[in-house]
């Protein structure tokens, strides 16, 4: 249901194309200001292409795929991490709240995280760079993991969960599994959750009205919503929220480092006729 790789690639070379071309275009003050916002919306989408084509790839085979799922259900038992299965249970009885929470998963995942993007480029736009460097960051990290395919807990009905998606007929997965079809095994970590953290810590940091809760709710209501779904482990948001942990110090390191940058010196030079005039010398300094 939404944009494909090969639509999102094509919208990247277009705006690609369209910002090089602005770099030719005077005035210089007009074309800063539209070139700043083409080539985030170039990254934005070269971004959303990477993880649309991820989805589909897998550096290892689909059939160990449900024994790493288990594996992660018997590491949740061990560290003794709520059960999801108890957690959905909460809730079937209660249809609506089902639909809504397939609902939101399916439909409030990307949308939450373009507003987001948006809000700080024009918001906040001296803390972008550092934000969307760890959000490009956590979700190149979250992608390289999901190379290797884990099931998600909506393929283990033995163990108490239901797939309440296809019980209602909401799902946006395939019905069978293979190859094209890999995006359902892409379960940890949940890019899911990393994104709503994302979304949720800095609305929470940089928010400076009651809005800034929007935010925090968005993150709280993916964690259940994945959760009560069975679309993901407990286990996969605490993975996806350690990298963006990770990814947010490397991001403000990259931001905070010292940079060379060109100063001009004056000096006085002396001509033949007694004047004087300065000359401005071009050197290297922090």
């Amino acid at each position: 249901m939404w944009l494909s790789w090969r639509w999102a690639l094509g919208i990247t070379v277009v705006l690609g194309l369209v910002g090089t071309g602005l770099r030719k275009r005077p005035p210089a003050v007009v074309r800063g200001a539209h070139q700043a916002l083409i080539d985030e919306l170039t990254r934005m989408f070269l971004l959303y292409t990477l993880w649309r084509i991820c989805g589909r790839l897998s550096v290892m085979g689909l059939e160990r795929a449900m024994a790493r799922g288990e594996a992660v259900w018997r590491l949740e038992r061990w560290l003794h991490l709520p059960n999801e299965a108890t957690l959905q249970g909460w809730v079937l009885g209660h249809g609506l709240v089902v639909q809504a929470a397939n609902v939101y998963y399916a439909v409030v995942h990307a949308p939450a995280a373009g507003i987001f993007l948006a809000w700080m480029f024009f918001a906040h736009r001296d803390r972008y760079p550092a934000a969307r460097n760890a959000f490009a960051l956590t979700t190149f990290a979250c992608l390289v993991i999901q190379l290797v395919p884990v099931a998600p807990p909506r393929f283990f009905p033995e163990f108490g969960f239901v797939d309440t998606a296809a019980s209602y007929g909401q799902s946006v997965y395939s019905a069978t599994l293979g190859p094209e079809s890999f995006n359902q095994l892409s379960a940890m970590p949940s890019v899911h959750v990393a994104w709503a953290v994302i979304v949720g810590w800095f609305s929470w940091r940089l928010g400076v009205s009651r809005w800034r809760w929007l935010g925090v709710a968005h993150a709280v209501a993916t964690v259940w919503v994945v959760t009560v779904t069975a679309n993901h482990w407990l286990a996969d948001g605490l993975v996806a929220a350690v990298l963006f942990g990770a990814s947010w110090q490397v991001a403000r390191w990259w931001e905070q480092r010292p940079r060379r940058e060109p100063v001009l010196a004056a000096s006085v030079v002396g001509t033949g006729s007694g004047e004087t005039h300065w000359a401005a010398t071009r050197g290297e300094g922090r």
